[in-house]
């Protein structure tokens, strides 16, 4: 993400566009397999912009893999202080149990493949979906529990909420 451009000035120092005899041709998803990011050397940041001064303080370059979506999902769960717990964290200041469905993890995670924004991108589509709920709930005190599904991510709907029978004291 922060050198977005740089594959093909390494494709082309390496020559994987040259035509000629002895020129293996590979097919277009197999070239898409390849990560020329892995053959990245301090002259192809030099020819990307950054100034030799700067490169030759940099001892060591390495490069990262993509996430993919089941990588994302466990940003979004696994951490200490991951995303999911941070947002169940905040509805519970107001006694609401906030819940997410799988199929929302996921589709969290697809988003922000789409959106090409990785990691970093996932607290903005959970706060954009979830935004007029995070806002009604504090002004509420019947609900009991807020469930966060699929739909909620992809079409917008507002999540499920649960609501307290405050009479009987039950759902």
């Amino acid at each position: 993400g922060a050198f977005a451009g740089i594959e093909p000035m390494i494709q082309k120092r390496k020559g994987k566009n040259q035509i000629g005899f002895g020129q293996t041709q590979k097919g277009k998803a197999e070239i898409q397999k390849e990560d020329p990011l892995k053959e990245l050397e301090p002259k192809d940041l030099i020819s990307f912009g950054l100034i030799p001064e700067f490169v030759g303080r940099v001892p060591i370059v390495a490069t990262l893999e993509r996430l993919e979506e089941k990588d994302l999902v466990r940003v979004l769960k696994e951490p200490k202080n991951a995303l999911v717990k941070q947002f169940q964290e905040l509805f519970s200041l107001n006694n609401v149990i906030l819940k997410f469905t799988d199929t929302a993890l996921n589709e969290i995670a697809k988003k922000a493949i789409e959106k090409k924004t990785g990691a970093r991108g996932l607290r903005a589509i959970i706060e954009s979906a979830m935004l007029d709920t995070m806002f009604t709930i504090p002004g509420r005190d019947d609900v009991k529990e807020v469930v966060v599904s699929d739909k909620t991510i992809t079409s917008g709907e507002n999540p499920l909420i649960v609501i307290e029978n405050q009479a009987s004291g039950t759902e």
